[in-house]
């Protein structure tokens, strides 16, 4: 896949601040749905949502401990996600060739388009 199309799905992913907020609350420690609902103040079942848009992205894995299912990051697709970003945000790597006219040639005002109505008042 390449850059610009992982880098535009990491924004699709990171896009709703909900997940922003699951990611940075799971940054910490490993925690199940409801301490999350609890610490972001929406249902359950928003954030099972979420979790299950992350989890399909692999930004998070889940643990299944007794009853419950804790969520935790996953740490290679996070440093994975971060070489994407930095290549795809690096000057000058990207396809499109520099303009190769000089300054001056851009900075010259465009000439000026004349009416051929204003000079035959026939037409």
């Amino acid at each position: 896949m390449s850059d610009a199309r992982e880098f535009a799905r990491i924004c699709k992913v990171l896009s709703v601040d909900t997940r922003v907020r699951i990611i940075q609350m799971l940054k910490g420690e490993a925690l199940c749905v409801g301490a999350l609902s609890n610490g972001l103040g929406v249902t359950a079942g928003a954030v099972s949502q979420h979790l299950r848009i992350l989890r399909d992205a692999g930004l998070v894995v889940d643990e299944k401990q007794g009853y419950y299912v804790h969520y935790r990051l996953n740490n290679k697709t996070i440093a994975k996600w971060k070489n994407v970003t930095e290549r795809f945000l690096k000057p000058g790597t990207g396809n499109v060739k520099p303009c190769r006219q000089e300054i001056s040639e851009r900075t010259k005002p465009c000439a000026k388009k004349t009416n051929p109505a204003a000079k035959n008042p026939k037409i």
